[in-house]
């Protein structure tokens, strides 16, 4: 290793041992009686309703109380004083918010033993981010979404995404950003991943914010996926075995178990899956469609005095794709002369892998200031491969990623302030191997090898201004500095304003901001540009994508309903898609010269009516469009003149969805989705006009409990099995069908070590 890297490498693990996470929030409140005093050395406590974990303290003289470094979730605020009834807030803490709490106290009569229960779940006011919080319970219960590789804990619940072509979309783009416990999991690599980066049943809790972030919050416009794990705090040395079978030949299986003290807390899991249905087909036929991989997640947490924890997490995990192909020659699709995408003549395979160390140091220095360092590894592959006997050509394609880095964040409130200032910053390696070979005498075999190389840096400072208690103006700037294929840099300005109607408590918001998404360490030369060059394509270096995004909203709450909607717009200059080469499978990330983005979004969510039932809505009105030329990766085509659609441009997404709690300790739960239809590539081949059929489909699920030990479920998806083509658009297997339906049971037993 040159001394140079080693150089680098170790700056950045020193200065990740030198100077908040943004999993963290934070809680404050007043408390008074019905006189509207404050009431001095109420005890408060503040408990998640998910675990074990609590705060506690007291009120100071004007009735005031503040919990720092409180992780994402749902929590309930006690409160006791003598001479007054107890009374409960619950609260909701998303990360960098300040919920305020405003809880009065009912003098207690003579023998009065009945506690208070207080105002609907108080939710954050200071956050311009339309953000979606989804937890472990609702992944549980929603058809589907606890599967290793499902992601419906996302396309169920948050507008605007949706999956097509194998890859998830949300807000128009690809590019998006998973964070464990606060801290990005670096991944620059576009399109080149099937797998999840995590398995579900390892969520505590799933934060999903959609633009409009803080500087803190990196550069990935469209989605970030905020992720606070499973810790142990809601075990009691309890281990849970979770077993499933389902058609297709489906399973998806896991053993966790974990525990806790007042001081530490451990969490560990291992998984395997597989089935006969993998990715989405190029026909409605499941053929050479099987799917399998395992994989561990772990979580350790250490409070070493009031002042400082540690948090280490780890993830691993290995899949295998099939990648299916369209096995009738009298298809469209296969026509020798001029079908739209031949794949009868390939047996390609995708194998993939991916680790995950994360550690933090969280350090409190008061009620005010928090310090969270966070070094981090992250190992990514994805090795594409063919059979040699592929026709007409059989491809290679080899990848992996190495990433070391950091994330420092410094959080002080103070007076009327929010202040977090930071660094993050990372080295990425990569090894890359393209092979071709021509069975169709088109060309001479060969190999590509490459070792790419990169780096980032990125400051962060963001404040949160108070002038009054129902206002709060914030302003950020992220400047960052990227080196690989090229070299450039760029600041990101970030404004928001958010206002509170009094009484009605509407929140009112609106922001305005710039993004810098590094490119893809990806490079072509040798055999490989000259490969290209026969398909009549060239290669120049990708360039970063830049973003300017204007976003306006609205949350309503009402007597524990809560509507919120949005207005937004993105501009993209050099907008990352993905194209393949020819007739082969060696895809490549391009730029595209400018897109626009803009839509508006609706979400509802319900109170539990009557104890028993809660409804969702997620729905997006959008409009996707590129144009322009090729600016990096392959090149020497180029959009029609203007704006046109993109190949996952879909106008309208609908989801709605919920669960009820029934007799007997059992549950109903179901979600149906709608859309509208995506772009269509070949209007009248065989589907008219220029987008494909609309869509819908039914899930379902049905489960019970059997005391505290045992609980079933039956899950249906696609119940109606309604069969459509989603893109026609070239990627992983050719074109893609919704999946066919799946019916599968479930079985969780938990005990006791």
């Amino acid at each position: 290793m040159p001394f140079t890297r080693i150089f680098y490498l170790g700056s950045v693990l020193l200065l990740a041992i030198t100077a908040r996470a943004t999993i963290f929030g934070s809680v404050r409140g007043i408390i008074h009686d019905p006189q509207h005093r404050p009431i001095q050395g109420a005890m408060v406590m503040l408990k998640a309703k998910s675990s074990d974990w609590s705060k506690s303290g007291n009120t100071d003289a004007n009735g005031n109380f503040e919990f720092n470094a409180v992780p994402v979730g749902d929590y309930s605020v006690i409160v006791a004083s003598p001479g007054f009834v107890q009374g409960t807030q619950d609260v909701r803490v998303a990360s960098g918010t300040e919920p305020v709490v405003h809880l009065q106290l009912r003098v207690a009569a003579a023998n009065e033993t009945v506690n208070v229960s207080a105002q609907p779940e108080v939710t954050p006011s200071d956050s311009v981010t339309p953000t979606t919080t989804v937890s472990r319970v609702e992944i549980q219960r929603t058809p589907g979404a606890d599967r290793t590789n499902s992601l419906a804990m996302i396309t169920d619940y948050v507008p605007g995404a949706y999956f097509t072509h194998d890859q998830l979309h949300i807000r128009g783009g690809h590019q998006t950003s998973w964070l464990i416990d606060g801290v990005p999991v670096p991944n620059t690599n576009i399109a080149s991943n099937l797998g999840a980066q995590f398995d579900p049943k390892d969520i505590d809790y799933l934060e999903v914010q959609r633009g409009s972030y803080s500087a803190a919050f990196g550069d990935r416009t469209y989605g970030v996926f905020n992720i606070a794990p499973r810790t142990g705090f809601e075990r009691n040395n309890q281990a849970e075995l979770i077993l499933s079978a389902g058609n297709f030949y489906q399973t998806n299986d896991q053993f966790n178990f974990g525990s806790h003290t007042e001081r530490f807390a451990y969490y560990a899991s291992l998984n395997a899956n597989r089935s006969d249905l993998g990715i989405q087909t190029p026909v409605p036929q499941v053929v050479h469609d099987a799917e399998n991989g395992y994989g561990g997640f772990g979580s350790l947490i250490f409070n070493v005095d009031p002042s400082n924890q540690l948090r280490l997490v780890t993830s691993l995990r290995r899949d295998y794709y099939q990648i299916p192909y369209d096995p009738f020659p009298d298809d469209i699709e296969n026509n020798p002369v001029d079908g739209q995408y031949p794949s009868i003549g390939l047996r390609d395979a995708d194998h993939e892998a991916d680790a995950i160390v994360n550690f933090s140091w969280v350090h409190t220095f008061n009620s005010k200031l928090l310090l969270t360092v966070s070094p981090f590894f992250h190992f990514n592959r994805a090795d594409y491969s063919s059979s040699p006997d592929d026709y007409p050509i059989a491809t290679t394609q080899n990848r992996s990623s190495t990433y070391a880095g950091g994330q420092v964040s410094f959080a002080a409130n103070v007076a009327k302030n929010n202040l977090q200032i930071g660094l993050y910053t990372f080295y990425q390696q990569d090894d890359e191997l393209f092979g071709a070979v021509f069975n169709n005498g088109g060309g001479f075999p060969f190999t590509d090898v490459e070792h790419p190389s990169g780096n980032l840096e990125a400051f962060f400072i963001d404040d949160k201004f108070k002038p009054f208690s129902w206002l709060t103006l914030s302003a950020g700037m992220r400047p960052t500095r990227f080196s690989g294929g090229v070299s450039e840099s760029a600041i990101s300005p970030r404004f928001g304003v958010s206002a509170v109607v009094p009484r009605l408590h509407w929140v009112f918001r609106a922001f305005y901001g710039h993004y810098y998404q590094a490119p893809p360490l990806i490079t072509a030369s040798g055999p490989l540009l000259e490969f290209a060059q026969t398909s009549n394509l060239g290669f120049i270096p990708l360039h970063g994508e830049r973003d300017e995004e204007h976003q306006f909203g609205v949350t309503i709450p009402y007597r524990g309903w809560t509507l919120d909607a949005d207005n937004f717009r993105t501009n993209v200059v050099n907008f990352f898609d993905h194209n393949n080469i020819g007739e082969s499978n060696l895809f490549f990330p391009i730029t595209i010269a400018e897109a626009v983005i803009r839509g508006w979004e609706l979400t509802l969510r319900s109170p539990r009516i009557a104890h028993r039932g809660q409804i969702h809505l997620a729905y997006s009105n959008q409009i996707a469009e590129g144009g322009g030329a090729i600016t990096g990766g392959l090149t020497n085509f180029a959009l029609p003149a203007g704006l046109s659609p993109l190949d996952h441009d879909q106008r309208n997404t609908l989801n709605v969805g919920g669960d009820v709690n029934l007799p007997w300790r059992s549950y109903a739960s179901t979600n149906v989705y709608y859309g509208s239809g995506f772009s269509n590539a070949f209007p009248g081949q065989p589907y008219p006009g220029n987008y494909l059929p609309q869509h819908t489909t039914f899930d379902v699920s049905l489960g019970k409990d059997f005391g505290e030990r045992y609980s079933i479920s039956l899950n249906g998806l696609n119940v109606a099995n309604r069969r459509v083509e989603l893109d026609n658009s070239v990627t992983f297997g050719g074109f893609h069908w919704n999946n066919a339906r799946e019916i599968y049971a479930e079985f969780r037993y938990r005990f006791h070590y």
